[in-house]
């Protein structure tokens, strides 16, 4: 029973980490403003794109571990990634982002992340 629920969660995160990954590659300025910092119009997209490649990359390393590897990894995985949505919590306090973005989006990945991983190495 724990199982499908251990790895679906870990699907679905890697999922989204995937989805915002190609939201920043495909709409840089959309996706800064649901991050809780809006980008500036004429600030260096570099930065933007440089995000969009993180989190893309995250979710497909999340997602070939999850197929290729056993829990274990998926989960040693899953426990690290989780200092990107803790760090991030922090940079939209830190740069003018309401606390509710930071917590109710930033801080909430980072406990299902490491809710994730804490199922994953209970299998």
């Amino acid at each position: 029973m724990l199982t499908p629920v251990a790895y679906g969660l870990a699907i679905v995160l890697a999922l989204f980490c995937v989805l915002i990954g190609v939201r920043f590659l495909t709409a840089p300025q959309a996706a800064a403003t649901g991050y809780g910092v809006p980008a500036k119009a004429d600030g260096d997209g570099a930065y933007l794109t440089i995000k969009g490649l993180r989190d893309l990359t995250f979710g497909v390393l999340g997602l070939a571990l999850i197929a290729f590897a056993d829990a274990d990894a998926a989960a040693w995985y899953m426990l690290v990634v989780a200092i990107a949505p803790l760090g991030d919590t922090l940079i939209v306090l830190r740069h003018g982002g309401t606390k509710a973005v930071a917590f109710g989006i930033h801080f909430a990945t980072a406990v299902a992340v490491l809710v994730s991983a804490a199922l994953l190495f209970a299998i």
